[in-house]
């Protein structure tokens, strides 16, 4: 059997989301889910009755509601329907869309609807992860995301002066996308004459980790509908398909660093790339990629994720950026929605990625949507220990 052989083609045909923000006081969380599945079902033409099997996720310990899908059911029309829930830390989201994808593509379904969603403002996201983890063996993630450590490795490479800059202008040139999202919830308005003096402003977390580097917490759900490929030639009149090619899961866990002493391992980010792209006969992501959505927590971990991810050697990653080939008109626009850095809704914000990079695809995507033709397109998940998830869209059926 050959490895990773779909038994069949699977297609995103429906794609819904709310507006992001930090506290949206005007709904619950079911009438959050129920807004996003709403605007999924009508983008794919569908009602729940033709949907076969719904898959739920959310970060259950950030809210303090165990089982959430059991009320949840209420909003997103699951009763008497197969369901699963899943939570895979940071990586919820993306991993509900290779759930998704298996569950059509091994035939046992031909329409499963997936819900990502948060309500962070009704719990405690800093005490969710600095208590899920053993205070001995697991110390280095109790700190959750914020680590310095990147910036410094980044600023001994390169010197303090480039990486700053680079690190500013991977954060302002983000913004300015996310400006041209109205769902996106964090849009600051920067421009690249403040750099200097954001980066001795703007309150330091961690080393050179400062708060205008880091991405927030929000509300907010996001809904995708995958179909057979028989039913998606069928369903998608009014937009093309969008074609699930290939995806990969990598994690390990965050205590095996200790047993490499001071040299750092290959990262899940390029192991990933690595794999999926050889199995796949990609051999320059940056050339066959129009669209890259990347789960970028911090703007120094998105720089060097990039290095990483594109299997990109020296400093050919910060060269790209200062070149403006990452920018919305250049050779890879890197997160035109805004990335993780202006939307966060944890349990969602991993299928932003691969809802956003699939907007591109159809040409859908309104004031953020790329200038040029999006035919093949690169979307990534990132959480706890390391947990990586890359998955590549296509415009047509021809790889």
């Amino acid at each position: 059997m050959a490895e990773h052989k779909k038994n069949r083609n699977v297609a995103i045909v429906g794609i819904g989301q709310t507006e992001y923000s930090s506290h949206k006081e005007d709904q619950n969380q079911a009438e959050m889910i129920n807004e996003a599945v709403r605007y999924a079902l009508e983008d794919a033409n569908l009602t729940m009755a033709d949907v076969d099997c719904v898959v739920h996720g959310n970060m259950e310990l950030f809210e303090m509601i165990y089982q959430p899908d059991m009320w949840h059911e209420i909003g997103m029309g699951a009763y008497g329907k197969d369901e699963f829930r899943i939570t895979t830390g940071g990586t919820t989201g993306s991993t509900l869309v290779c759930a998704a994808d298996n569950l059509v593509a091994s035939g046992m379904y031909d329409i499963v609807l997936a819900i990502g969603m948060e309500k962070l403002q009704e719990g405690n996201t800093t005490g969710g992860i600095t208590n899920m983890a053993d205070p001995l063996w697991f110390r280095h993630i109790q700190t959750g995301a914020l680590t310095g450590t990147t910036a410094s490795m980044m600023i001994e490479e390169f010197g303090e002066e480039r990486a700053k800059k680079a690190a500013m202008k991977y954060r302002i040139m983000i913004d300015k996308h996310a400006c041209l999202n109205p769902r996106a919830h964090r849009r600051l308005g920067l421009e690249y004459d403040q750099a200097d003096e954001l980066m001795n402003t703007s309150p330091p977390l961690v080393g050179e980790l400062r708060l205008i580097h880091m991405c927030s917490q929000s509300d907010g759900a996001c809904v995708m509908i995958f179909a057979s490929e028989e039913k998606a030639k069928q369903l998608c009149k009014h937009h093309p398909p969008v074609w699930i090619r290939d995806h990969i899961t990598v994690h390990r866990e965050e205590t095996l660093t200790n047993l490499f002493g001071f040299k750092k391992p290959e990262m899940t980010h390029h192991y990933a790339a690595r794999k999926l792209f050889e199995r796949n006969g990609i051999k320059d992501p940056v050339e066959y990629f129009d669209v890259f959505e990347m789960y970028d927590p911090s703007a120094w971990w998105a720089l060097d994720w990039l290095r990483e991810f594109l299997l990109l050697e020296g400093d050919a990653h910060l060269r790209l950026l200062e070149e403006g080939e990452f920018d919305l008109d250049g050779k890879l626009p890197i997160n035109p929605s805004g990335g993780t850095l202006a939307t966060n809704p944890i349990g969602a914000t991993a299928m932003l990625r691969p809802a956003e990079a699939a907007l591109q695809v159809r040409g859908d995507a309104g004031g953020h949507q790329i200038k040029g033709e999006v035919r093949h397109a690169l979307a990534s998940g990132f959480g706890g220990t390391f947990w990586t998830v890359l998955m590549m869209l296509e415009k047509d059926l021809d790889w």
